[in-house]
This record gives C-alpha cells, structure tokens and sequence, in this order.
C-alpha cells in the first residue's frame, strides 16, 4: 500500500498491487484492475519510488538469526 495525494490535498492508501496504468496529463490518473480511476497529485517519479520502496518492505528477506 502506498499513501498518495489526491488533487485536492486528501490523502489516500492506494494498493499498489491493482495499479494496472498510470496516465500523466498533467495529474497522475490511476487506473485500478478494479476499474476505478483515481487522480492523483504525485510526479511520475514520486509514484514509482513508492511503489519501488513497498515493493522492497515486503520481499525484504529476514535478517538471519545466529543461535548460540
């Protein structure tokens, strides 16, 4: 899940995992595999850092545990 704000400041939790496309014109609009369609006030760059960084946290392997 990301935090993303829409173009009149709220901020929502996106799952970024039904992010099917994103259109830039000159707001970011979200097309969802739900069909629901969000605009969004968030760079290009922004959205895929965040959806880089989610992505990361949750394939994020444990740390190995040494057992004395």
């Amino acid at each position: 899940m990301i935090v993303v704000k829409k173009i009149n400041g709220e901020e929502i939790i996106v799952n970024c995992d039904l992010i099917e496309t994103i259109e830039f014109s000159p707001h970011a609009v979200m097309s969802l595999t739900t069909g629901e369609k969000i605009i969004v006030d968030e760079t290009r760059e922004d959205i895929l850092r965040k959806v880089i960084e989610y992505q990361r946290a949750i394939h994020r392997r444990p740390e190995m545990v040494e057992w004395t």
